[in-house]
């Protein structure tokens, strides 16, 4: 906003100070960078929580993560929604300043049951501020313009999600795990006070939209039943029995949700939307990334304390050297899928990702040889990275009209979001005991290798012009 006391000939110079989209940008973004850094960030923190709360089982943890996870995809949805219907700004600064408050009570929760309740919370927030930021974006940028500002955009979050676990373990180190909470309020203020003061209302002829109670509850009940079922595995306190029918109804309400929104008047996910194949090809690429992405961090950290003893700083420093690699490669490949679209890069960059997967199958051992038995596989994962998280979030938009580019975001968004559910619980079953080797891995990397080569096979069906489709 501008001051009242300007002059009157003031406002003729605006225009020129405020063409630049950039300063938009950026204050979109370093929310988006919080909520990234908070997605992943636990998963250095895991160890410590075990300390924090002896009585808990690693299972019961793995809700800290989940529960935000489960929430915040189903909640991407509406969220996109209510941005477009009711204001992407005024979205946007309710979902940081719900974002930061939830933060605080995590930092301060005394109990498991208080964290994973001010989780959800937090999920809240982030949910109502990430749509909403890509579409305050979109709308700033002209059209030959969005496609590298998309790219940016997916990086800055893939960078944040990446860096989050090598950041955590420092700060969880030295001052706690509180403050892999505490650290984004300073952040998050800036993002509320400049968005209050610069961001600008944008104005969408799409009408005022009605959150789906119904299809929130059904799919939270479908990812949040196979979850459970997936860390409960091999626990003494739940029968086969049991986790088959748990099973069984996390498919009964996955295909509830699919018949509710295929009659509901306004569904939380509309299905049309996937009669675009290319979109419906993102979605289903970004499930197998996702689930791969939460994988490859929670192992990381897990094989470098478990098996070859790091201290937690210096495990977080072994994994820094990937999550660097992942801008610079997002700018220079958003830069080329602007000329020739997003499937060339998303192929070679799924192929980048399971040249990672299997160079750390085949190749780290028992003993530490970090320059040479992990360093270049690490490499190879933030190259693949970063060439494919930015790029199914562009490509999943590229085809969307303007009224649709938050809800679109969204269910990609969230899409990602239930993969990464399902790669914790995954990760958690395989690698979540206290004592660990290295042939506890094995099946981690084996199923990362084979979820890069899904998403790459799923990638050959994405538009092949969709930089050029907005």
């Amino acid at each position: 906003m501008t001051s009242p006391s300007l002059a009157p000939a003031a406002p003729a110079a605006l225009p020129s100070v405020q063409a630049s989209p950039w300063p938009t940008f950026w204050i979109a973004c370093i929310a988006v960078f919080l909520v990234s850094i908070d997605s992943t960030v636990l998963f250095a923190a895991f160890g410590a929580l075990q300390q924090a709360f002896p009585d808990a089982t690693p299972a019961d943890l793995s809700w800290v993560l989940n529960a935000y996870t489960v929430v915040y995809a189903t909640m991407l949805i509406p969220a996109g929604g209510l941005a477009d219907a009711h204001g992407r700004k005024r979205v946007f600064l309710a979902g940081v300043a719900l974002f930061l408050a939830a933060s605080a009570a995590c930092g301060m929760a005394g109990s498991v049951g208080l964290l994973i309740a001010a989780r959800v919370v937090q999920a809240l927030g982030a949910a109502l501020l990430t749509p909403a930021s890509l579409s305050i974006i979109l709308d700033a940028f002209p059209e030959d313009k969005r496609t590298v500002a998309v790219s940016l955009w997916g990086a800055v979050g893939g960078l944040a999600a990446a860096i989050g676990p090598s950041l955590g373990s420092s700060i969880v180190d030295y001052l706690g795990w509180p403050w892999a909470f505490y650290i984004n309020i300073p952040l998050g203020a800036v993002s509320l006070w400049f968005g209050a003061a610069r961001l600008r209302e944008a104005k969408t002829a799409a009408l005022k939209a009605r959150i789906d109670v119904v299809g929130m509850l059904l799919l939270i009940a479908a990812v949040g039943a196979a979850a459970m079922a997936i860390t409960q595995l091999e626990s003494a306190h739940w029968s086969r029995l049991e986790l088959a029918a748990l099973g069984g109804a996390s498919v009964t309400a996955l295909g509830a949700f699919i018949a509710w929104a295929r009659n509901a008047a306004a569904p939380l996910v509309d299905l049309s939307l996937f009669a675009n194949r290319s979109y419906g090809a993102v979605n289903l690429a970004t499930l197998a990334f996702g689930t791969a992405f939460a994988m490859m961090f929670f192992g990381f950290f897990a094989y470098l304390t478990g098996v070859w003893h790091y201290t937690l700083p210096a495990a977080g420093l072994a994994v820094t050297p990937g999550p660097l690699m992942v801008v610079p490669t997002a700018i220079i490949t958003g830069r080329i899928a602007a000329r020739i679209g997003y499937r060339p890069i998303l192929v070679t960059g799924s192929m980048v990702y399971a040249a990672a997967g299997l160079w750390m199958l085949l190749v780290p051992g028992s003993e530490p040889a970090y320059l040479t038995h992990w360093l270049p596989g690490l490499i190879l994962s933030g190259l693949g990275v970063g060439m494919v998280l930015p790029s199914l979030s562009g490509a999943a938009v590229a085809g969307l009209p303007p009224a649709q580019y938050a809800v679109g975001s969204a269910v990609n968004q969230a899409t990602r979001q239930l993969g990464s559910v399902m790669g914790v619980a995954t990760t958690v079953l395989l690698v979540g005991q206290a004592a660990l080797a290295r042939a506890d891995f094995l099946p981690l990397y084996w199923l990362q290798f084979v979820l890069a080569l899904v998403t790459g096979a799923l990638c050959l069906g994405v538009q092949a012009r969709g930089a050029k489709a907005e």
